[in-house]
């Protein structure tokens, strides 16, 4: 049994078959796909999963708290499984690839920001957009 699985069944949800195999695909994701992907991944295991299951289950996996939807200005809504570890995103233009990161100085600046203007953080979420560098000629 897949992690995902087994946090759905201890938060009680019912698991299906097709739940099972879209839980496992994004147990195994080491990126964060979209519907279309995690249909693609699904109907390898299962070819009978459509693509409306696999946006039921999505909608319900994410109303539960055990998968979080990002919308990365791509156009497409894209999932990872929630944890209690935080991270931060950076999302690379050209490819589309995300890469999570975890940086002390900027999680310290957010804090003192928010104290400043009078508040205790209590959630976040920091995406960042760019290129690759342009590598010199030489």
């Amino acid at each position: 049994m897949d992690r995902l699985e087994k946090i759905c069944i201890a938060k009680g949800m019912r698991m299906t078959g097709q739940r099972r195999v879209i839980a496992r695909v994004l147990s195994l994701a080491e990126d964060h796909p979209d519907v279309e992907e995690i249909h693609r991944r699904a109907t390898e295991i299962d070819s009978n999963i459509s693509i409306a299951t696999v946006y039921r289950t999505m909608r319900l996996f994410e109303e539960a708290g055990v998968v979080e939807r990002h919308d990365f200005q791509d156009g497409r809504a894209r999932y990872e499984e929630a944890t209690e570890d935080h991270h931060d995103h950076l999302i690379d233009l050209r490819t589309g690839e995300v890469v999570e990161f975890v940086d002390e100085e900027i999680e310290l600046l957010q804090e003192k920001i928010a104290e400043k203007l009078g508040y205790r953080l209590v959630d976040h979420r920091l995406e960042l957009y760019g290129v690759p560098l342009e590598k010199p000629k030489g």
